[in-house]
């Protein structure tokens, strides 16, 4: 018996197998509006970690505008900062845990929306 892969098969059987490649589509203006709300205070409305509250902050927020910079990070690493906080990545122990607060989706869009600022993507 011959077996042929659809391109829908083969791509249903990665989505299962490969679940840290096969990323949910974000919504960069999605994620726009999650940003400017929830992390322009520190990383500033254009994301170049100049927002109002960065003065005061120990640590300088990320600079999410530096190419060269996201270009070393993937996708499920800025996720995973964003979902579990700076503390649990290595970063700073300031950057929230927004996991609770945000639905995984979100979060795929707040990450599209960063690699935006930068130009960036992995």
């Amino acid at each position: 018996m011959r077996v042929t892969c659809t391109w829908m098969l083969c791509l249903g059987v990665v989505a299962v197998l490969l679940p840290s490649v096969a990323w949910a589509a974000g919504d960069a203006a999605k994620g726009k509006q999650k940003y400017q709300q929830l992390c322009g205070a520190c990383h500033g409305q254009s994301g170049k970690g100049d927002g109002p509250t960065a003065a005061a902050l120990p640590v300088k927020p990320r600079d999410h505008t530096d190419a060269s910079y996201m270009g070393k990070l993937t996708d499920k690493q800025i996720f995973d900062t964003i979902k579990l906080g700076g503390d649990a990545m290595g970063k700073s122990p300031i950057m929230p845990k927004w996991g609770g607060i945000l639905t995984d989706q979100q979060i795929q869009d707040v990450v599209v929306y960063i690699r935006s600022l930068s130009g960036s993507s992995k």
